[in-house]
């Protein structure tokens, strides 16, 4: 018999002596654990008191445990071993007592803080640590040499988005068991160390955005088998690529991307078979493609702007997997092979700017969901394939400066989500296919330089704001409708064979800036009125056979800077009004113009402007040879005399106390404005990757996404590969209007103090005395209403939103309002929580934006002047009560809960009812819910009762009394419970339970 002995067999000595032995042991423990929720917590108390006492951290106090703190883990023995901090606005320096009695801490986590200083060596003395992120801080100065005193069982080290300098020590490759190692997106300017490559237990190098001493990378780097992801983008890495890099068998991403490579593409990576991204871009990379291709798991290869040349190979067709092929800037030749219009993943096809020639495949676009397809700038012949758009996913085709030819296939008709076709510069015929003209999300149809007909339709689509017909046989009448193309912003169709008088509904276009109609056959005179034409910068009518007088009305459009009128029938005296323009180029050559040119015309800048005119005159002095002089030899009479000299002796004195008045202006504004370089005043809220000159140059109307009452928002593009921010304006020439100035200044408070995954990021804000412009990230997917409303999703892809994406969408606002509400302090209140105000990224998360009319609660009376909100989400109580709480927010939120389960706007009802009232009344006469939800997850049996739950939860949220709503912190609950325990519907239910009897009972 072995171990210890039955009970029944011990003696009752022994039995004493191992009872004892159990007391002491049990007393032991407990005393242990007494010690570490004593001593721990006195640290983590003095940490929270150090970084500067953060609102998010106002759990943390000395009644509880810190196993029970919000960002902190224990052990079974309630000893701290994680802390994650991220985003909490913790300040101040890592303090030297950190390790002092956390020793069984192995996870520290401080990413996206305000921590500053060098490198805090005191992480030394924490021996247990197996994970540091001190990401996105401010720490600075150069890396230390002696690094490896780290813990030696260290996995994940991350230092990304921070200041520090100098080299990277060699000594790095001594953390042995290191996984994860990030150093992007700092100063690092001195060398990349080969001693990385004796981490042969890395996972992940991201060494990208740093400006390390040009060199070429080490080959040892060949030796990190193990490595999936290696991240070196902008690293400044010059000379040839290592071929071993072909020894790493396990490598899924690499990205060597905007540095200075050149020679060829090392052979080797087109046979790692894990691999399944690729990117070479903006390189100085030479030579042809490996005929090999066996890196058959491949979702994204872009070697764009780089020297390739040779042609395209066939076994780019064997990539079965490929969603991504960016081949353009190179001078690749040959044929487009046919294997790839097979691939069935393809997404992006992009290959402009190369020397292919030959005609393209036939089949693209048949066999996959192609998204985006350019093939511009190449010696292309024959048809456009007839299926481009098969999968109806197509959003730009871009084709110009090739030799195409044919007609423009009918099959785009179907194609809703083209944004964007340019097929101009080739020897396309026939007529625009009708449905192209109100394809929904177009925005940009250039079609210049080809052998179309047809006439212009009365109506477009709705988001129409460049059409480029230039160069073809186009014909008929400008339609009267063309009032209805209210976007449109750019509008060239000069030589064609457009005839008719310009409609004066032509003028209500307030939108448009470039108008180009020279070179037709236009009659009839000008429209008299153009008071809408106030964005209008370019206006060329010049070659048809208008006549009539140049309407005075011309010279009220106070933005136009290029006027063309030569070449056509007008006649009659220049008016005067034409000088109330700064004009950049005037031209009314070979006209029927009579009369004297206005003077502020009189001079060398405008010399060839009024040629073949022969009706015209200048004044005696004149510098402008070709006009005679408007003086004739008839005598005048004394007295007419007089009055021309008085009148001229009074043109002198107005002119000289204008030109003095105009003088001193101009002095203020050079003493304000020139002498101050510093008009524009950028505050940044995060690390920033470009500055406010890019910004500010960028806001044009090409650029604009949308306008409302708070300003115009721009998409601006800040680097290449769709790296886009967004900026949201307020202007006035004037001034800033008080409400804007108000929700402007809320913003800045409320997003420049908080940080939220679920909340829309702030990066800066830029200002001057007359305009103020937030410039925020962009969020790809614009906002839910468009996805829930528009007559995108249901005409183009219904299951985009299915249920689980919606509740994903759910759970993110939620989380962005509950942080708001509960853990800010003190809190925050939204005040228009709606749709459109909830954002979208690629990834369908969600971010919470606008805050123009955000308050923080304070501890006094919280009351408001006046309601504010949108109709539909506005709760009952503003009808009666100025006061101000969270339970505002809930209410908007559980009408967009009701949006997302039945599909309809807050405003829809029946009758004169809003959603939350239809809903409840709905439920409350017991009417089947299914009937209520959205036809396009009504059929989702898998999910019902979840659907089900949530809409209950919508109608609790939405209860007319503020009491019998729950916090958001109980909602997001809810929704989280649905979400971890997917099986537990009857949890889910108890849980809504609690609130039936008082919310949805009697709503």
């Amino acid at each position: 018999m072995t171990g210890a002995p039955p009970p029944q067999l011990l003696t009752k000595p022994l039995q004493i002596f191992f009872s004892f032995l159990f007391i002491v042991a049990v007393e032991f423990s407990c005393a242990s654990s007494q010690h570490f929720l004593t001593s721990e917590r006195a640290t983590l108390l003095t940490l929270k008191q150090r970084w500067g006492n953060p609102p998010s951290l106002r759990n943390w106090n000395a009644s509880s445990s810190p196993c029970d703190w919000p960002g902190v883990f224990c052990n079974a023995n309630g000893s701290v071993i994680v802390l994650v901090l991220q985003s909490k606005g913790l300040t101040g320096h890592i303090p030297p007592f950190i390790c002092d009695h956390l020793q069984n801490l192995k996870s520290l986590d401080l990413t996206n803080n305000f921590l500053t200083g060098e490198f805090p060596r005191v992480l030394y003395n924490c021996s247990k640590l197996v994970e540091i992120d001190i990401a996105y801080n401010g720490f600075v100065g150069r890396l230390p040499d002696d690094i490896d005193r780290l813990s030696s069982g260290l996995k994940t080290f991350d230092i990304g988005g921070n200041n520090f300098t100098g080299n990277i020590p060699p000594a790095i490759g001594n953390l042995s068991k290191l996984m994860y190692l990030h150093m992007y997106r700092n100063l690092l300017n001195g060398s990349m160390p080969r001693e990385i490559g004796n981490l042969s237990n890395l996972l992940l190098l991201n060494l990208a955005y740093n400006r390390f001493a040009a060199a070429e990378m080490p080959s040892e780097f060949g030796r990190l088998s193990n490595l999936t992801y290696l991240l070196l983008h902008n690293s400044n890495l010059v000379g040839k690529m290592p071929e071993s890099l072909a020894n790493m068998s396990n490598l899924h991403y690499l990205d060597c991307s905007s540095n200075n490579l050149e020679g060829e593409i090392p052979s080797g990576l087109f046979l790692l078979k894990n691999l399944k991204i690729l990117f070479l871009y903006s390189n100085n990379l030479s030579g042809k493609f490996p005929a090999m291709m066996e890196s058959l798991n491949l979702t994204q290869i872009d070697v764009s702007e780089n020297k390739l040349n040779g042609p395209i190979p066939e076994g780019f067709g064997k990539l079965q997997k490929l969603e991504v092929l960016n081949l353009f800037l190179n001078q690749l030749s040959g044929n487009i092979p046919i294997g790839i219009s097979q691939i069935p993943t393809l997404k992006i096809f992009s290959v402009f700017s190369n020397n292919l020639r030959g005609e393209l495949p036939p089949e693209l676009g048949l066999h996959s969901k192609l998204e985006a397809f350019d093939v511009a700038g190449n010696k292309l012949t024959g048809k456009l394939p007839e299926n481009l758009c098969s999968g109806g996913m197509l959003f730009a085709m871009v084709a110009f400066s090739n030799n195409l030819t044919g007609e423009i296939p009918r099959s785009l008709q179907r194609c809703q989500m083209l944004r964007s076709i340019q097929l101009y510069n080739n020897s396309f015929t026939g007529e625009i296919p009708p449905g192209i003209w109100t394809l929904f999300n177009l925005s940009s149809l250039r079609l210049t330089g080809n052998f179309l007909s047809g006439e212009l339709p009365s109506r477009v689509a709705m988001n129409l704001s460049r059409l480029e017909i230039s160069d073809n046989k186009f014909s008929g009448r400008i339609p009267e409708g063309i009032s209805s193309w209210t976007k449109l912003n750019v509008f060239k169709a000069r030589n064609n064979m457009f005839t008719g008088e310009l409609p004066a509904t032509f003028t209500h276009l307030s939108q448009l800036s470039v108008l180009h109609l020279d070179g037709n056959a236009l009659s009839g005179e000008l429209p008299s009125e153009m008071k809408s034409w106030n964005s209008l910068t370019t206006l060329h009518l010049a070659r048809n056979k208008l006549s009539g007088p140049i309407p005075p009305a011309i010279g009220y459009l106070k933005r136009l800077l290029d006027l063309d009128l030569s070449e056509n029938q007008l006649s009659g005296h220049i008016p005067t009004q034409l000088s109330l323009l700064r004009l950049n180029t005037l031209n009314l050559s070979s006209n029927k113009l009579t009369g004297r040119i206005p003077f502020a015309f009189d001079n060398l800048a405008f010399e060839n402007s009024f040629l073949n005119n022969p009706d015209l005159c200048a004044g005696a002095s004149s510098p402008i040879s070709n006009l005679h002089n408007c003086n004739t030899k008839s005598s005048h009479s004394h007295k007419t005399i007089s009055m021309i000299l008085a009148l001229s002796i009074f043109i002198i004195i107005v002119t000289v106390l204008c030109t003095c008045t105009l003088f001193m202006f101009r002095q203020h504004l050079k003493k304000k404005y020139v002498q101050d370089p510093m008009t524009w005043n950028l505050t940044s809220f995060h690390i920033l990757d470009f500055t406010e000159s890019n910004i500010l140059s960028s806001l044009t109307e090409n650029n604009l996404i949308g306008s409302g009452g708070s300003g115009k928002v721009y998409q601006i593009e800040i680097g290449r590969r769709g790296n886009y921010v967004a900026a949201k304006m307020i202007w006035n020439p004037q001034k800033v209007d008080d409400t804007l100035e108000k929700e402007f200044l809320s913003e800045i408070h409320i997003l420049g103090s908080i940080r939220h995954s679920n909340i829309i990021k702030l990066l800066c804000c830029i200002s001057s005395e007359d305009s103020k412009l937030l410039v925020y990230e962009y969020m790809e997917n614009r906002s839910l209403d468009k996805w829930l409303h528009g007559k995108k999703r249901k005409s183009q892809h219904p299951t985009i939103l299915d249920w689980p994406r919606r509740l994903q969408i759910a759970i993110g606002a939620a989380q962005g309002l509950c942080y708001m509400h509960h853990d800010c302090s003190p809190a925050i209140i939204h005040r228009d929580i709606k749709s459109s105000n909830i954002l979208l990224d690629s990834d369908f998360k969600a971010r919470i934006a606008d805050f123009g009319l955000a308050k923080i609660l304070t501890g006094q009376s919280n009351t408001m002047s006046a309601i504010a909100g949108s109709f539909g989400y506005i709760p009952p109580e503003y009808a009666y009560s100025t006061k101000v709480n969270e339970r505002a927010d809930v209410y908007s939120f559980g009408v967009v809960l009701l949006e997302l389960v039945t599909g309809k706007e807050a405003h829809e009802g029946d009758g004169d009812m809003n959603l939350a009232e239809w809903a409840c009344r709905n439920y409350s006469e017991g009417k089947s819910m299914v009937e209520a939800l959205d036809p396009e997850i009504k059929q989702d049996d898998n999910h019902m009762e979840e659907i089900r739950l949530v809409f209950k939860l919508g109608l609790i949220c939405t209860s007319t009394l503020p009491s019998s709503r729950p916090q958001m912190k109980e909602v997001l609950g809810i929704l989280q419970m649905r979400n971890l325990f997917l099986s537990r519907n009857k949890v889910l239910n108890e849980s809504i339970d609690i609130f039936d009897g008082k919310s949805v009972k009697s709503c």
